[in-house]
């Protein structure tokens, strides 16, 4: 099913490149992210949707001193998260706190609460374990496995142990798994590899060729999906990590993103270069294909994976965010700096 945007729009300054639901926020469904411009002064935004579900409400605009090219809300405190930044020479990540009087105009500065900066390399991104309350963080360079202490009410995080992942492999970003939170997974240009945080020792490959991300399902336990460039989506089963379970075929540029829905067995999410979001059913055992009847589908169409293509786009979409307060919305960030929040209610049965 083809389809252009009917969701609800937001427009950033600059360009961007990430955005995180803010899981922590019960109350509201909400979502940070932020601008990547070389030269301006770059910007963090709390954006809300409206209580009628019509409008997204800027809750917090907020400076940030560099270009952001990675964020992460923390799972369990609503005012608190992390960046990746480049000054443009070097890079840099940091813990941040959002003041407590960021409903106002003229909003105060971004406290910065810790430095990650044990890192020589360049930094690619920063983990949050997204099942609850955790004090560690992971934090992936080119080549290296970082895991910190962090401390919020100390305003420190201190380095637990440090593991590369050798000269053959550059590492490009990672995935914590939800269901075990001593599993990690990183992904280079050849293969994922997972890693035991209690040894930071490999346990594990998936060899797979230009995977540009990783997404572990919440819902089902062994079940990581990837996307690969050109080659598509393929979803493994990792206690039989030879071939991919699923294989579907992405986007028709590179496929950038994926994301596992919080609730919904097998409802995919995919953004690429081609300036497409895409939004998937792939249920992967038996049980989870009864499941996915309550997917508003006739049941011959439902066996084309592909539900729906949100098109509505100018340039390419590199940020995806499910909401895990409605799990039926998800929010999508463009190049250009664009923000569309949509429902897939359409594709979910009236139960």
């Amino acid at each position: 099913m083809q389809g252009g945007s009917s969701g609800i729009g937001y427009g950033l300054k600059y360009q961007a490149r990430c955005i995180s639901d803010v899981k922590a926020d019960t109350d509201h469904t909400s979502f940070l992210t932020g601008t990547l411009s070389l030269r301006e002064e770059n910007e963090v935004h709390l954006i809300r949707l409206s209580s009628g579900g019509t409008e997204l409400i800027c809750e917090g605009l907020f400076s940030h001193p560099n270009e952001i090219w990675d964020l992460a809300s923390c799972p369990f405190d609503q005012r608190i998260f992390s960046t990746v930044f480049s000054t443009g020479e070097s890079y840099g990540a940091a813990i941040w706190q959002i003041p407590e009087l960021y409903g106002q105009l003229n909003s105060p500065q971004l406290e910065r609460i810790a430095s990650l900066d044990a890192h020589a390399r360049k930094i690619n991104c920063v983990l949050w374990w997204p099942s609850g309350r955790h004090d560690k963080l992971i934090s992936i360079d080119d080549e290296n496995l970082f895991l910190w202490t962090l401390d919020c009410s100390k305003k420190t995080a201190q380095v637990q142990s440090k593991q590369s992942s050798g000269m053959l492999h550059y590492l490009s970003g990672g995935a914590w798994d939800p269901h075990d939170i001593n599993a990690v997974a990183t992904t280079c240009e050849s293969s994922v590899q997972f890693w035991d945080l209690r040894t930071m020792k490999k346990t594990n490959a998936v060899e797979r060729a230009h995977i540009r991300n990783a997404n572990y399902d919440m819902k089902n336990n062994h079940i990581l999906v990837t996307a690969e460039d050109e080659s598509g989506i393929h979803i493994w089963d990792l206690r039989k990590p030879k071939s991919p379970v699923k294989e579907l075929p992405g986007h028709t540029h590179w496929t950038w993103a994926v994301s596992c829905n919080p609730e919904y067995d097998g409802l995919i999410l995919s953004a690429g270069t081609d300036s497409t979001v895409n939004l998937w059913l792939a249920p992967t055992s038996a049980e989870e294909e009864a499941t996915s009847e309550s997917i508003a589908e006739p049941p011959a169409q439902r066996a084309d994976p592909l539900l729906n293509s949100y098109s509505d786009y100018e340039d390419s979409v590199y940020g995806l965010a499910w909401s895990s307060r409605e799990p039926w919305m998800f929010a999508s960030l463009s190049y250009d700096g664009r923000v569309v929040v949509e429902s897939v209610r359409p594709f979910l049965s009236r139960r």
